[in-house]
């Protein structure tokens, strides 16, 4: 496999595994988040320091970029989880904006707007396929288990939620915090595969991407996360050769989906053994009906 073709496997795995972690918190917990940069930012500085000022090894420093990243949502949830509606994602907005002019302004540590150049490129395909696999199987049986529907039964209605015995706080501080790790997993992976940051990537325009991933594959879908982050990231890359209109035919294709599809491409539609069969048993019945 060329260079090129692995590159945008990196980057659809590094765009997936944030997306996973909104998936949960915002399709399944029903929690609007616009912050996600923020947490791929505080992945990305930590594990970045960690590895070049520290010398870690690079699992270490990973794993405590994404540690850092969830232990940041804990205080960060306890307030802002309590808000109702649009004021959630207005207060992980600030969260997200706040966490890059932290960045900008610690220059002596994370370098200001210039960023941190010559980061060691230790991201490699097997190690972040292999990642995101896990990530999408936990991710799964998460969903799949007792804690899982308790997240539904919280975006469905709270208060009946709260009614029978469900502590829909914990379930939002979990969900929040699962997603955490996971941005931050994703910014560490990042940062060791573009071999530099600065805190303009980590802005509101890549909080809204990651969030158009989450709506155009379908919020309820964790299938529908995985293919569209894999669509939304390879296409700019097909795009390519339309030069400066790739990105209106980006933006072209969104809003087509998000009009014929409102509830996204494949809504709540998720694969699995059960699902095929009953797919294959639908196109049975109707090829011998013709």
């Amino acid at each position: 496999m060329s260079g090129y073709y692995a590159g945008v496997i990196i980057l659809t795995c590094v765009n997936l595994l944030s997306v996973l972690g909104l998936s949960l918190l915002t399709g399944f917990t029903g929690s609007f988040c616009f912050g996600q940069a923020g947490f791929m930012a505080v992945g990305a500085y930590v594990s970045t320091i960690l590895t070049m000022e520290y010398a870690a090894p690079f699992p270490i420093a990973l794993l405590a970029g994404a540690l850092a990243s969830m232990l940041v949502s804990i205080p960060l949830g306890y307030p802002t989880l309590r808000l109702k509606g649009d004021y959630f994602a207005i207060a992980t907005l600030g969260f997200a904006e706040a966490v890059r002019l932290v960045v900008e302004n610690l220059e002596k540590i994370t370098g200001g707007s210039r960023g941190i150049p010559s980061i060691p490129p230790h991201t490699n395909l097997p190690t972040i396929l292999i990642v995101s696999i896990v990530a999408i199987w936990l991710v799964r049986n998460y969903i799949g288990s007792r804690h899982g529907r308790n997240c539904i039964a919280v975006r469905e209605d709270e208060l009946a939620a709260e009614a029978i015995a469900v502590d829909s706080f914990r379930y939002k501080q979990i969900s929040f915090a699962i997603n955490g790790f996971l941005g931050g997993l994703s910014g560490g992976f990042l940062a060791h595969y573009v071999g530099f940051i600065q805190p303009s990537m980590f802005g509101i325009p890549k909080s809204t991407e990651l969030i158009v991933m989450v709506i155009f594959g379908g919020m309820h879908s964790v299938t529908g996360a995985v293919l569209a982050a894999i669509i939304l990231t390879a296409l700019p890359e097909v795009l390519r050769a339309a030069s400066a209109w790739r990105l209106v035919a980006y933006g072209a294709v969104v809003v087509l989906i998000m009009v014929v599809r409102p509830e996204g491409l494949l809504g709540s539609w998720e694969l699995s053994r059960d699902s095929l069969q009953e797919l294959w048993g639908g196109l049975k019945t109707r090829l011998a009906k013709e």
